[in-house]
């Protein structure tokens, strides 16, 4: 029961609260001055922490228990302004914050200027406006925002993977197990006194509570680092919702107070009280909670109501039957068309359910595993995969997995070693590689309890698998001979070798189709693989340059040596056709000259001349001119030009020493 001075006179030394005013004073001022610097602290350490490494938990936790501890230093201030105007209204001297001025400091007024009185009389006048507002309600604002503030900074959920917990981590559990411990000594302590003598430490137990709640879901958090697990990094963003409700809370009780009227006779009531405090007790009892406060602060007694009643009876029959009925529709299970289900009975699998409505035993009677259903999968041999690439536009730049140039880095490939040759020596070549598998679970039944029982991670298992037959096979491929014709047999090979192995295992995959990608050298070798092709292309071009103009050398030799054969053929042909001709001729000649005798030689001779003097100009001389000598023909220069096709005809020397 409040107390107030205005309307009646009431002996304050009879109530406990009013007797230990100052103690309690003095407590709470010590309690705000040490959350307040614990808080400062981890805000700093926050910052400090953020600039090295932001993307760590740690930041997360350190905002979470400093929002934690500003508003326990705003509950301790709040009632600190109670316990103080008891302490003023008893008569004794209130214990002062540090930070505020004393009251008992005046100055004359005749020894200020008159700025300096200007400003005396802003000040009072803020001052009266304040205290009309009421002192703590900014004060509860601005924790209450700052809190809020520090909750909203570390809600993320883009935090990688936690590190390994190390020796600082362990430092960090041990102080907090400390810190928690002293909180849990004081909230008993708190929670011992009494209602006369203490009115505000249930409400500080209360959010001492919750500075007890959050600690000990730090250490857990805490605990539970092993650096692969990613749920501590979840859990320590979760942890904000208990500072950012009470933050909440707080704000909206702080701003409401600022329309409650107060006179400076009445004595104050608590604002930072915590709702969410008051359900962290044991055993829970929130319905009791919320009907106390609605009793409290609106005057509504739901015991009265006879609804209310008759729900509160009915309640746990009403659960227990909702409870068996949920229970019992466990047994119901729908299966949708993209799957299957392995219905297992008591652990034992006893049928594979189709996409549809079936009816089982209830859990954990009768359990389902869930199997793909003709689901198509694509599997790259690398584990290095990018962001998901995004639907390209029809009219839009490719995607960026598109990009097969050999000088480009694709994350989809992985680097494999083969065998190679330099020199004539055996040794080993780099190649990037991108292999997809295209699977799926079969389609019968053993293969979906295979898949179900046989196999934990069927992409692992498949990767695995496909590693190692890409390992043995490229260890017998060269590079030409997988840039060449090698090429069309290696995914199909492959293919058959990781569908054996799947076989072999008993794991319910079907491979449906093997696609190579891509296979070229490393980027970083490509523009000298391709100077290697080139020369190499070039070297090939002249060799075939070379041996196509030794062949024509050879044609040609080839052909002038038979046009020279043959010509030599058809001359010696001739020669003894003539020499066969002119045989021919002696002999009809030589027998014409044996029958006809010098009659045959005088007209063979009359003939030739005949012939010879056909063409020419010819000057007969009489013989009679000179008695002693014979007739004489002087052709010598009137002679005709000679026919090659004739016989050459006698000189006139000849024929005239033949005359």
């Amino acid at each position: 029961m409040s107390v107030d001075l205005d309307t009646e006179a009431t002996d304050l030394d009879g109530f406990p609260r009013f007797q230990r005013a100052r103690v309690h004073a003095r407590k709470l001022m010590l309690l705000m001055y040490l959350a307040l610097l614990a808080a400062v602290l981890l805000v700093a350490m926050q910052g400090l922490i953020g600039i090295f490494s932001p993307d760590t938990y740690w930041l997360v936790l350190l905002a979470v228990n400093g929002a934690m501890l500003l508003l326990l230093a705003g509950a301790a201030q709040s009632a600190w302004q109670v316990a103080s105007w008891r302490a003023t209204a008893m008569g004794q001297v209130p214990v002062p914050l540090m930070f505020w001025r004393s009251a008992g400091e005046t100055v004359e007024p005749e020894s200020l200027s008159r700025f300096d009185r200007w400003c005396r009389q802003v000040a009072d006048g803020c001052r009266r406006q304040w205290r009309k507002l009421g002192a703590e309600a900014p004060w509860l604002v601005g924790l209450a925002v700052l809190a809020l503030l520090l909750v909203k900074g570390a809600w993320r959920f883009d935090l990688p993977t936690p590190t390994m917990a190390g020796q600082v981590t362990w430092v960090v559990i041990g102080l907090l197990a400390v810190c928690a411990f002293g909180m849990v000594v004081l909230e008993r302590h708190l929670m011992a006194e009494s209602e006369a003598t203490w009115p505000e430490a249930s409400a500080l137990a209360a959010t001492l509570r919750l500075v007890i709640a959050v600690q000990v879901l730090t250490i857990a958090c805490l605990v539970c680092v092993d650096g692969e697990r990613l749920w501590p990094a979840r859990f320590a963003v979760l942890i904000g919702v208990l500072p950012g409700l009470a933050a909440l809370e707080l704000l909206i009780r702080a701003v409401l107070s600022m329309f409650r009227p107060s006179r400076p006779g009445e004595e104050p009531v608590l604002v930072a009280r915590s709702l969410a405090g008051d359900f962290l007790q044991w055993p829970p009892r929130p319905l009791a909670v919320l009907q106390d406060e609605l009793h409290q602060r609106l005057g509504i007694d739901l015991r009265q109501v006879w609804a209310f009643a008759f729900m509160r009876r009915a309640f746990l029959p009403v659960a227990a039957l909702v409870a068996l009925v949920g229970w019992l529709l466990t047994g119901i299970v729908e299966v949708p068309t993209n799957n299957r289900a392995v219905y297992e009975r008591f652990g034992n699998p006893v049928a594979v359910y189709p996409p549809g409505l079936h009816v089982g035993l209830p859990w954990p009677f009768g359990k389902v595993l869930w199997v793909d259903n003709s689901i198509i999968h694509e599997l790259a041999t690398t584990t290095a995969e990018g962001a998901p690439e995004h639907l390209a536009a029809a009219d839009g730049a490719p995607p960026t997995t598109a990009n097969r140039l050999w000088d480009a880095t694709h994350l989809s490939e992985n680097s494999q070693v083969i065998a190679g040759a330099d020199g004539g020596r055996q040794g080993f070549q780099i190649v990037n590689m991108d292999v997809r598998f295209i699977y799926r679970i079969g389609l019968s039944d053993a293969a979906a309890l295979a898949a179900a029982y046989h196999t934990a991670d069927v992409e692992q298992l498949l990767r695995s698998v496909a590693n190692r037959v890409l390992v043995h096979d490229f260890a017998v491929r060269s590079l030409d001979g997988l840039l060449g014709v090698e090429r069309a047999a290696l995914g199909r090979d492959i293919g058959q070798t990781v569908q054996a192995d799947l076989d072999r295992m008993d794991t319910g995959v079907e491979l449906l189709a093997t696609s190579v990608e891509a296979i070229h050298p490393p980027a970083g070798a490509a523009n000298a693989y391709h100077a290697v092709q080139a020369a190499q292309i070039t070297a090939q071009a002249l060799v075939a340059r070379d041996r196509g103009q030794a062949v024509q050398k050879v044609d040609e030799a080839r052909q002038s040596a038979t046009t020279l054969t043959d010509k030599a053929t058809a001359e010696a042909h001739e020669t003894q056709t003539r020499a066969d001709t002119a045989a021919l001729r002696f002999d009809a000649e030589h027998t014409a000259w044996l029958h006809a005798g010098q009659a045959f030689i005088l007209e063979q001779y009359l003939e030739r001349l005949t012939q010879g003097m056909a063409h020419a100009n010819s000057l007969i001389i009489d013989h009679r001119l000179a008695a002693n000598q014979a007739p004489t023909l002087d052709l010598r220069s009137y002679a005709a030009p000679i026919d090659p096709s004739q016989p050459k005809p006698a000189s006139g020397r000849t024929q005239e020493r033949n005359q």
